[in-house]
């Protein structure tokens, strides 16, 4: 009720431990949620725990979650150090190549057929480019360029998405500053225990260093890997994935940047896991994620820092994790988010789009203080096969390089889950793709990794039997053209930088 009166069993007091930037995002979005309801929001962390705070690149979700608090993007990129991200490049991972996974489409689909399976016969012919050549936010991404999508474009070639690139300490801050205008309040504090209903198990309080109190109706439990309240108090379990993937560590180091900027994050493909590259505005975020099974810490360390392309600024951070997720997301009065709630490795920069949609999913299933368990039951549905349908798009990674070494060869002889061999059968017997629900990445996403690969099917569409290749050859390049042309009419990376902090509007593309 948002008339100024409170429903006798509304949600009055809502926890939220831990900040970072999963506390603090979901501090903002329910205080804008929930302003003028009645219903306060207290937030607890300790100034002296620190946050892991690794995680500098996100997907163009991120960019509807601020414009929902009224952000634009010119203020978050001002904020937050950021840069503009057009996709990902992956480096290495089939040896010696390198492609874009780009936020956007690849080509124009014809007859009602997907462009995929035209390039399919045009290359068999020997009359195809790279499939990045297609797509325009690929290329921008190669050539170092970034712009702001049409808001009406004139084609699918036009179509891409753009994300950001940012300090997340910074992020977490612009966060905490719009949640406290909102009425947030924030304790600084450890909390020493929580205190459990002798009857029905749930959370009724918790108990601050100081001996105080803080009691509420709904706890979010943002406490990172320790999972304060989901899994020390509520004992909620832990599925793990390690078997499905591999990497279990990871370094990260700050450095000096090194030359213009690119517009993707870089991920290479080392010995025994990757190693990423985000490029920020004074500096670059650089880190390895490796399985301690196939690489000791200090072999680790050194292959990053030979690769760093700037000085380092700082001692490598070492990170340790289990891949896998919370038995359920939800439990109880709690609900858990970001680390508490789950870990997968950032090859694909999903960590705090997972935020968002927890945070999403909470507001669409709002409880009320009866915790309707059809509310919870569909929340936590909704998260697990979310965070499956993730793993699965990771794994394909690793299973499709052909590179060489033990850790690698172990990636490729695993038994995969059974959700996505039924996608690579798929795949291979008629160049289709299975859309489960819940699925972070589309087709076109898929699409890009195959493709990276030259991971192609057997078959491909029947409908394009017809076409003819000159005619087909002569429509690619037309289309190739046409993405070419457009790049090298968009601003530089810094050129875009540039526009941005002279903002005062929201950004737009001109006609």
């Amino acid at each position: 009720m948002k008339d100024g009166g409170m429903a006798s069993d509304a949600i009055e007091r809502v926890v939220i431990v831990g900040g970072g930037t999963a506390g603090w995002m979901a501090a903002a979005a329910l205080g804008a949620y929930l302003a003028g309801t009645g219903t306060r929001i207290t937030l607890i962390e300790s100034s002296e725990i620190g946050t892991i705070g690794v995680g500098e690149a996100t997907i163009p979700t991120i960019r509807r979650f601020y414009a929902q608090l009224g952000m634009g993007d010119a203020e978050v990129m001002r904020a937050c150090e950021a840069t503009a991200k057009l996709g990902i490049r992956f480096v290495d991972w089939k040896p010696g190549t390198s492609f874009v996974h780009p936020f956007g489409r690849f080509g124009q689909d014809l007859r009602g057929i997907d462009f995929h399976h035209f390039w399919l016969k045009a290359r068999a012919a020997g009359h195809a480019a790279p499939l990045d050549e297609y797509s325009l936010g690929a290329m921008l991404a190669r050539e170092g360029h970034a712009s702001v999508p049409l808001p009406n474009p004139p084609s699918q070639l036009s179509v891409f998405d753009w994300a950001l690139h940012f300090d997340a300490a910074l992020f977490a801050a612009h966060m905490r500053s719009y949640a406290e205008r909102s009425g947030v309040t924030r304790i600084d504090a450890k909390i020493t225990d929580v205190s459990l209903h002798g009857e029905t198990g749930f959370i009724e309080s918790v108990t601050l260093g100081s001996g105080e109190k803080v009691a509420g109706d709904l706890f979010i439990d943002c406490s990172g890997f320790r999972g304060l309240l989901i899994g020390e108090a509520l004992g909620v379990g832990y599925q793990d994935w390690s078997h499905w993937l591999l990497c279990d560590g990871a370094f990260a180091v700050q450095s000096e940047r090194v030359g213009e900027p690119p517009s993707c994050t870089t991920v290479t493909a080392r010995s025994a896991g990757w190693q990423w590259r985000i490029p920020l505005r004074s500096r670059e975020g650089n880190g390895i994620v490796f399985s301690s099974n196939f690489q000791s810490d200090e072999d680790a360390r050194a292959e990053l820092l030979a690769h760093v392309p700037g000085k380092p600024t700082m001692e490598p951070r070492r990170l340790r994790f289990t891949p896998g997720r919370r038995e359920v997301a939800w439990a109880k009065n709690c609900v858990s988010l970001g680390l508490a709630s789950g870990f997968l490795e950032p090859l694909e920069s999903t960590s705090i789009a997972l935020i968002e949609t927890g945070i999403e999913r909470l507001k669409q299933l709002f409880p009320d203080k009866n915790f309707d368990p059809a509310a919870i039951a569909e929340y936590n549905t909704q998260c697990a096969e979310e965070m499956e349908r993730v793993r699965d798009f990771i794994i394909l990674h690793y299973n499709l390089s052909t590179r060489e070494g033990p850790f690698w060869q172990a990636c490729r002889e695993m038994s995969l889950p059974d959700t996505l061999t039924a996608k690579l059968d798929l795949w291979r017997a008629r160049g289709a793709f299975i859309r489960y629900r819940w699925e972070m990445f589309h087709p076109a996403s898929w699409l890009a990794i195959y493709g990276g690969y030259e991971h192609l099917p057997e078959r491909i569409d029947p409908g394009v039997a017809a076409v003819d290749v000159p005619e087909l050859a002569r429509a690619l390049e037309q289309m190739r053209a046409a993405v070419a042309r457009t790049v090298s009419d968009t601003p530089t990376h810094s050129e875009f930088l540039a526009t941005v902090d002279a903002a005062t509007e929201p950004l737009r593309t001109p006609a």
